[in-house]
């Protein structure tokens, strides 16, 4: 394969599919690219191969980037987060006996309703529940704090997290080191399959249109390498929006089933890029509207409001100055680099980068540079709405 060799990082994840089908599709070959693939054992590993410069990109959980710019975890190297690669995507679930104890309970698992799911884990679990999320900064961890911190419980401090790769996840409940867990797709089913757990809930139940990994680079690439920065986004771009066609499903899942991929079977995956899951051993199906998100929605597009979410939740829970947080995180989201370098392929840009975060109960037209742009539902199960700018804080 001729082209600048561009080697991206990724995790054994359904939502890793953009960087792979921009690779086996062609996409990063026709931007003149010879984009090579490498899998990570787990986030930690991933991020260091990024910062070391082992690699030049990377699937990435969105909290990464704004985590180290707020000087977080050790690590001081600043990522941009050049685009989205995925909305939604991520899966609660809990062992077979605490979904038992919760049956016994009088709970009815309906998959959609977050405050009754909530309640029932809480009052099953008889000790500070176990949970599993695969790294302390990520949408699995802060979700997993906004929705039972909303119910009464002090997060984290009622509960046990512990880190568990996602390919481990249904090992370490299988083991009994866990209760619970909230995981990216396809390894929650994957407990679901292995008869070790039950599905609880979607991510997208507590945020329904939820900011989960990133494309990220570190931001002296950015400025240094602009023309591959270039390439590599449109190329990434024209893969979301290929797999955005419900006619390409099958081939993405069998694309993804690969052993040099995912390496589990395509069924599984399918279920997963469709949103229709089987949430128990027993059979049971659950179909999940906007479950995973590659595009539509402008799901690619890196909102400054969802940066300043995730720092204002990072802050929280370790004591920085929200304000001067939200200010930070929003220079991590490069919404000026989105628009420079994708403007040309038509992608649909809003007229601002910004917005109210949870503001929106139903599909909603807004203002655009260029097209037509229908937003998808954000709201918050709790009903809460993020301003991204607290009272008398200078906008930029």
């Amino acid at each position: 394969m001729s082209g600048v060799r561009l080697e991206a990082g990724f995790i054994p994840l359904v939502d890793a599919a953009p960087l792979i089908i921009a690779r086996e599709l062609g996409y990063g070959a026709e931007e003149g690219l010879d984009l090579t693939l490498r899998a990570a054992p787990s986030w930690s590993t991933l991020r260091d191969l990024l910062v070391m410069g082992q690699i030049e990109a990377a699937h990435m959980l969105a909290p990464v980037p704004v985590a180290m710019a707020l000087g977080l975890g050790g690590m001081a190297t600043r990522l941009d987060a050049l685009m989205v690669l995925s909305v939604n995507g991520d899966v609660i679930g809990v062992s077979t006996d605490l979904a038992a104890k919760m049956r016994a309970n009088g709970y009815h698992n309906d998959f959609s309703d977050a405050r009754a799911a909530g309640k029932a884990l809480i009052a099953a679990s008889e000790t500070q529940p176990r949970i599993g999320v695969p790294f302390p900064f990520s949408m699995h961890a802060d979700l997993l704090y906004y929705w039972l911190g909303a119910l009464g419980m002090s997060a984290p401090q009622d509960l046990q997290i512990k880190t568990v790769p996602p390919p481990l996840m249904a090992q370490a409940m299988e083991a009994g080191e866990i209760d619970a867990f909230c995981v990216g797709a396809p390894w929650g089913s994957i407990a679901v399959e292995d008869g070790v757990g039950e599905l609880l809930l979607p991510g997208a139940a507590i945020w329904r249109f939820a900011p989960e990994k990133v494309l990220a680079v570190r931001h002296d690439w950015t400025h240094s390498e602009p023309d591959l920065t270039r390439r590599l986004m449109r190329a990434v771009w024209r893969a979301g929006r290929w797999l955005s066609d419900a006619g390409n499903t099958m081939t993405a899942s069998e694309i993804l089933a690969r052993p040099e991929y995912l390496n589990v079977s395509a069924e599984v995956i399918e279920r997963e890029l469709t949103g229709r899951l089987v949430i128990s051993p027993r059979g049971e199906l659950r179909s999940v509207p906007n479950y995973l998100e590659f595009f539509r929605g402008a799901a690619t597009f890196p909102w400054k409001s969802q940066a300043a979410w995730i720092a204002s939740r990072l802050a929280a829970r370790t004591g920085l100055d929200r304000a001067t947080a939200m200010t930070t995180a929003r220079d991590v989201f490069r919404s000026d680099l989105y628009r420079r370098n994708l403007r040309d392929l038509g992608a649909v840009l809003p007229g601002a980068s910004e917005k109210l975060e949870g503001s929106l109960t139903h599909e909603t037209a807004v203002a655009t540079e260029n097209g037509n742009l229908i937003l998808q539902p954000d709201a918050f199960f709790d009903a809460q709405v993020f301003d991204p700018y607290p009272k008398n804080a200078p906008k930029k």
